[in-house]
């Protein structure tokens, strides 16, 4: 069993508003209330209340209807966050990580959790409990659950800017698949990540796998030209520091606001769709190991102003955890390992390249080409932990597939409405359009690829 987390948005009425705002004010409240016991008794050199059950002391001490419609459920939630970020922060600091504090900062709004048990969900219909003595409180959701309602186990009531939301969590079997059709642990597939490539695999049986996420640049690239143009027409309406902002900046704000938000809903469905297809492709090769390289170590340097920001774009973190997250609940095992040198190094006769440049890696010590980002991840499987391969396997045969069909752009019958218009003389010196084809089979090395082998899906 595993457990997984589904963000849905909460239609309310006015009245209903008010009470959810004010559960997270009243959460907010618990939250520096403890920030403020701990203060004095650091003035006083008392040690700290950090403990669960010692927090929970402090709070019956407070009697019911402290916080408000707070419940004793939803604050014991937020001693429970409080708790176990003391200490994670204690536990980093023990491991030499000085710059890591513990919670000192006051938060206005803070989610609030309840339990399976304490709530009610009936159709699109949730009930969350209220202290003693106030009205139950009914809120209907903007959509269907994509869990049975036994499996929910937690729903957060939490905000994001002036929307709400309610975080359901459950619990799903992982997935039972037919005799001699499950994943096989021991048909290794490494997985090279990148930022033109997202993912590159190379598995057994000469398979490999390229997902193609030139549209998500695409998309980051006309979001920030997007940005820039925009402030550079509000700033002369910007109030000054000091002053509150008219209605028409309001307005401004507001519309910035949706478009980030657009702008970050579109590249996380992205990066789910990846992660599905690298997932169903291990299952359709029955490939039960998947050795992924980390790169998280190239953002400790400072490779310049563009290329970090490229960097920070890429979400390294959350793609990783995205992969392993659909992994899990496929049957799959993820390894992470170290990915210095795979990119850079000669899979047939294993010699350093220094500095390759483009997709095509080519060796000088044998003359040996083929993809850079296959010849990585190949590398990358000979370092699964336990035994793998010996030796580099580059994949004869690769499937293509391409991430983010649904941005803008991303096909010839829709245009980003972000991208200028070209005149009518680009047009006519343009030459004829490209047309590449989604999902072809074709072979890793450019060199052999020929029209007995080239098949087309």
């Amino acid at each position: 069993m595993v457990y997984r987390t589904a963000r849905v948005g909460l239609r309310v009425t006015q009245g209903q508003r008010q009470r959810c705002f004010g559960l997270l004010r009243s959460a907010g409240d618990v939250w520096s209330c403890v920030l403020e016991l701990n203060a004095w008794r650091r003035q006083r050199r008392d040690v700290p209340l950090a403990g669960y059950q010692q927090l929970c002391r402090q709070l019956s001490v407070a009697g019911p209807g402290t916080f408000g419609e707070l419940d004793v459920t939803g604050a014991r939630s937020v001693l429970r966050r409080f708790s176990d970020a003391w200490f994670s922060a204690a536990k980093r600091r023990r491991a030499g990580e000085l710059e890591v504090r513990f919670p000192r900062r006051r938060r206005r709004l803070m989610p609030v959790r309840w339990y399976a048990g304490t709530f009610t969900l009936d159709g699109r219909r949730l009930r969350l409990p209220t202290a003693a003595g106030c009205a139950p409180l009914w809120l209907r959701l903007d959509r269907d659950l994509p869990y049975p309602v036994g499996s929910v186990r937690s729903v957060t009531l939490l905000n994001q800017g002036a929307r709400l939301y309610v975080e359901v969590t459950a619990e799903i079997p992982i997935t039972v698949y037919p005799d001699g059709c499950a994943p096989d642990p021991a048909r290794i597939a490494g997985v090279d990540l990148g930022i033109i490539h997202p993912y590159a695999v190379a598995g057994p049986d000469g398979q490999g796998l390229l997902v193609s996420g030139r549209a998500v640049r695409a998309e980051h690239r006309m979001h920030l030209a997007d940005t820039k143009a925009r402030r550079k027409a509000t700033a002369p309406r910007a109030p000054k520091p000091g002053q509150r902002g008219s209605r028409r900046w309001r307005k401004t704000r507001r519309r910035a606001r949706l478009v980030e938000g657009r702008h970050r809903r579109r590249i996380q469905q992205t990066q789910h769709e990846s992660a599905k297809m690298v997932i169903n492709w291990a299952v359709a090769h029955r490939v039960g190991t998947l050795t992924v390289g980390d790169p998280r170590g190239v953002l400790d340097r400072d490779a310049g102003r563009r290329h970090n920001l490229r960097l920070r774009q890429w979400q390294i973190g959350r793609t990783i955890q995205i992969l392993t997250d659909k992994a899990e609940l496929a049957g799959i095992t993820v390894h992470l390992v170290d990915e210095r040198c795979t990119s850079s190094t000669c899979p047939a006769c294993l010699k350093r390249i220094p500095k390759p440049k483009g997709r095509i890696l080519t060796c000088p010590h044998c003359d040996f080409s083929g993809h850079r980002d296959l010849c990585g991840a190949a590398t990358i499987a000979t370092r699964t932990p336990g035994g793998g391969p010996t030796t580099p396997q580059l994949p004869g045969v690769v499937m293509h597939r391409r991430a983010g069909r649904h941005l803008p752009g991303a096909g010839p019958s829709r245009r980003d409405p972000r991208r200028p218009k070209r005149s009518e003389g680009q047009l006519a010196g343009c030459g004829p359009p490209h047309h590449t084809t989604v999902g072809s089979r074709s072979p890793a090395n450019p060199a052999a690829r020929n029209h007995n082998n080239h098949q087309t899906r």
